[in-house]
């Protein structure tokens, strides 16, 4: 569990923890809906919850819920945790329209259940793939990518490689807000998939060419997360520690995972992806497991960018029970 910091802090996180969260894996609603709720509160200082959202968005904002849905339903994003957000905007006035939830695929969301929660509230669920590709905003990199069907320029005058990547028109040009929900899920370039890796890698197209080396990685994903069409629009971020997956990445492992029962809260994704690396890491140590080199220069990147804190001796943690 990450534990509370020196006088020196620059990024605030709020933990929130329950142990009764999950059973047997399973996000218990109700108890993860109060955790929410709780860690919001402390986090704003409001004493009602409808204040305390209204702290983050204003009624007439468009609010994109990125979540990290391809792991599924059990070490992916948790549709219980998402829920417990949704309903919190509905009641600071949000028009349920002007809810998305958003991941890259829109049949990875539909497997991980956000479908049903899409129903449930009467809220938009979207792909940013499948929303096609902004031409007037772009990350430009010099290491070149084979483009793929989709990608804005692929076949574009016999096109078959670029270096730009350009941004979702979701994210471009149907949301003001973004509040990131990832989970605490190990990766195997970046340490873990969090809200730089989610966020940077959900948005864009031509994006192979950075999951070569972790090098390249760890200089992408903070550049494209600061362009403006991203990181201005970022309000809050939420880590749904629930579950830690420490080993793999892209599918659930349980026999891989331990529950944390935990939500994290920040505007700081540094610092929550920071934690987060430093909790997988305990939890393979409490197994005698080796664990990779974590990809810390990616984070040291994005604090030179200023997205961020990178020092953990400068990471205030509150912990609620």
């Amino acid at each position: 569990m990450p534990s509370a910091a020196g006088p020196a802090a620059a990024a605030r996180v709020v933990v929130v923890e329950d142990g009764r969260a999950t059973a047997a894996f399973e996000p218990q609603p109700g108890i993860v809906k109060d955790m929410v709720t709780r860690g919001l509160l402390k986090f704003t200082g409001k004493e009602e919850i409808v204040q305390a959202w209204q702290t983050i968005v204003a009624t007439q904002d468009v609010v994109g819920i990125k979540v990290y849905s391809a792991p599924g339903t059990v070490c992916g994003t948790r549709p219980a945790v998402v829920s417990a957000i949704v309903r919190g905007l509905l009641a600071a006035g949000l028009a349920s329209s002007n809810i998305i939830i958003w991941d890259r695929h829109l049949a990875d969301l539909r497997a991980a259940g956000f479908d049903e929660v899409a129903r449930h509230y009467d809220v938009r669920l979207a792909g940013s793939a499948d929303s096609g590709y902004d031409g007037k905003a772009a990350y430009t990199n010099e290491l070149i990518g084979n483009l793929e069907a989709g990608d804005y320029e692929f076949d574009k005058m016999g096109n078959t490689t670029g270096r730009k990547s350009y941004v979702s028109k979701l994210v471009s040009s149907n949301m003001s807000k973004i509040i990131t929900v990832t989970p605490l899920l190990n990766n195997n370039l970046a340490g873990v998939t969090g809200h730089l890796y989610s966020l940077a890698m959900g948005s864009v197209d031509n994006l192979r060419r950075f999951e070569s080396h972790a090098g390249v990685l760890a200089e992408a994903v903070p550049e494209i997360y600061a362009l403006p069409a991203l990181s201005d629009r970022v309000v809050l971020c939420v880590t749904d520690a629930l579950i830690g997956q420490y080993q793999g990445e892209h599918q659930s492992l349980l026999h891989y995972s331990t529950p944390v029962n935990q939500i994290w809260i920040s505007k700081d994704p540094v610092a929550l992806d920071v934690l987060a690396i430093q909790e997988l890491e305990r939890e393979r140590k409490a197994r005698q497991m080796e664990g990779g080199e974590a990809n810390l220069d990616l984070y040291h990147n994005a604090s030179l960018l200023e997205l961020g804190v990178s020092a953990p001796a400068r990471i205030q943690i509150e912990i609620v029970k």
